[in-house]
């Protein structure tokens, strides 16, 4: 565990002649959150900050950068340029790849969130999420408010905390991307916060706590859902009766593609972009390389030579052992994962909240065998197990610490580390840290310290 972390419970539990113990222990409760983010996350909220150092982030964070570049090198280095056969090797269908490459432009833009345990050595990545739709990007507002709390903030002042504001660094990349489609003489773009055809009715109060958070850097977004979409005769879009300068895409490749009229309705946003009138912000191109198979592709000893003795380290550093499953998987993998079950976990290459993962040490032999034989059918990644490090948690109800685990994701952005948050479960709360999955996970904004 980190030091300061069991300060903070001590303090929270004992209190000192200089901070409020009371006020300490109760920080999170007493914030005065926004109404929106309010509604989103109070009752999901981790009733203490997660405290990272920031020597060691700042360190995997540039090793995250160096790995997004290997990663958007793939196709290039392993197949020479040709994404269709890249794709095929990921276990695309031709479809799905198709939609992926669709108002691709070679490169994706910088912006998405790395997940990853800390091992107590070090930081070891679960999976790396690229593209806008990634979820948490206004966390940051827990930690502005949480400053907001005076026993907070002199116990923040006094073991040197900070934070990046990872909406303030994502408000200043949608400016620059959203500036050729500007009308003339507009001082800030209007942004489209666009989900898929009936998505805001699961989403949309986590859009407004994000609306909210841009709103506090100064930009305007209008939610709404693909469908709703129109095109101008000058070719810009719309959203109830608002010209769009960019679409900041809050949907993914998958749901254009179970919705019958989803295609027809992205189409006039593909146009559009192409023609440069409105911005699609991100592509669908993150896609190609968020899939969980591309970071089995970087750690497969069958594709070694493709990289230099530094980039080897690199990925040895940041990536515990995955391979991908799938049809063109040797047998020899098969027979070793069969036998390694304790040490592993079967990712569907683009699942998403932990959802459909098998958990090895959590399976009996019969139960691990018959989910291999799916893995290797829908091309799953195989994954290393990270046992994270537990920290303490003071409950303010009990006045007990416990031992919690969390998931921390790293934010990237065209600028570089763009922050962090966390999820939370308790240690003996299973192997899944994720709201999509586990209930009782908690969310947590992150301060680093010295």
């Amino acid at each position: 565990m980190t030091l300061l972390s069991r300060t903070y419970a001590d303090l929270c539990r004992q209190g000192n002649e200089e901070l409020q113990h009371e006020e300490l222990r109760d920080a999170v409760a007493r914030a005065a959150l926004p109404p929106a983010f309010d509604t989103a996350w109070r009752r999901h909220l981790l009733p203490q900050p997660w405290f990272v150092q920031e020597v060691e982030v700042r360190s995997f964070a540039q090793d995250l950068d160096g790995l997004f570049d290997l990663l958007v090198s793939l196709p290039e280095r392993l197949f020479d340029g040709d994404a269709e056969r890249y794709a095929k090797e990921l276990g695309l269908d031709p479809r799905h790849a198709a939609l992926l490459r669709r108002s691709a432009e070679g490169r994706p833009a910088r912006l998405g969130r790395a997940d990853a345990y800390h091992d107590g050595t070090g930081y070891r990545l679960l999976e790396f999420n690229l593209g806008s739709e990634v979820g948490g990007m206004d966390m940051a507002v827990c930690n502005t408010a949480l400053l907001g709390v005076a026993a907070f903030a002199d116990f923040a002042a006094a073991h040197s905390l900070a934070y990046e504001d990872t909406a303030a660094l994502l408000a200043a990349d949608l400016r620059e991307r959203a500036r050729p489609a500007l009308a003339g003489g507009a001082a800030e773009p209007v942004i489209g916060l666009i989900e898929g055809n009936g998505g805001i009715g699961p989403y949309g109060t986590l859009m407004r706590a994000f609306q909210e958070a841009m709103a506090a850097q100064g930009l305007e977004l209008r939610i709404g859902e693909v469908g709703q979409l129109r095109t101008r005769p000058d070719g810009k879009l719309s959203l109830d009766g608002a010209a769009l300068d960019l679409v900041l895409r809050n949907f993914g490749a998958s749901q254009l593609l179970d919705d019958p009229a989803g295609m027809a309705a992205a189409e006039q946003l593909f146009r559009a972009h192409d023609a440069g009138r409105t911005v699609l912000f991100t592509s669908l191109e993150s896609g190609l390389y968020a899939h969980k198979n591309a970071l089995g592709l970087l750690s497969d000893p069958r594709w070694a030579g493709a990289f230099t003795a530094a980039e080897r380290a690199l990925v040895a550093r940041v990536l515990p052992w995955s391979r991908p499953l799938g049809g063109g998987a040797p047998a020899a993998l098969l027979d070793a994962c069969r036998e390694r079950r304790e040490r592993l976990i079967l990712k569907p290459g683009a699942g998403h909240g932990g959802l459909d993962t098998f958990v090895g040490w959590e399976c009996t032999d019969a139960e691990w065998r018959a989910a291999l034989a799916v893995a290797g059918e829908r091309g799953y990644l195989a994954q290393e197990r990270v046992v994270p490090r537990p920290e303490p948690v003071l409950d303010p109800a009990t006045g007990r610490a416990e031992e919690w685990i969390a998931a921390l994701g790293f934010f990237l952005t065209s600028r570089g580390y763009a922050g962090a948050h966390a999820r939370a479960n308790r240690a003996d709360g299973g192997a899944i840290v994720g709201m999509s999955s586990n209930p009782d996970t908690r969310m947590a904004c992150v301060f680093t310290h010295p």
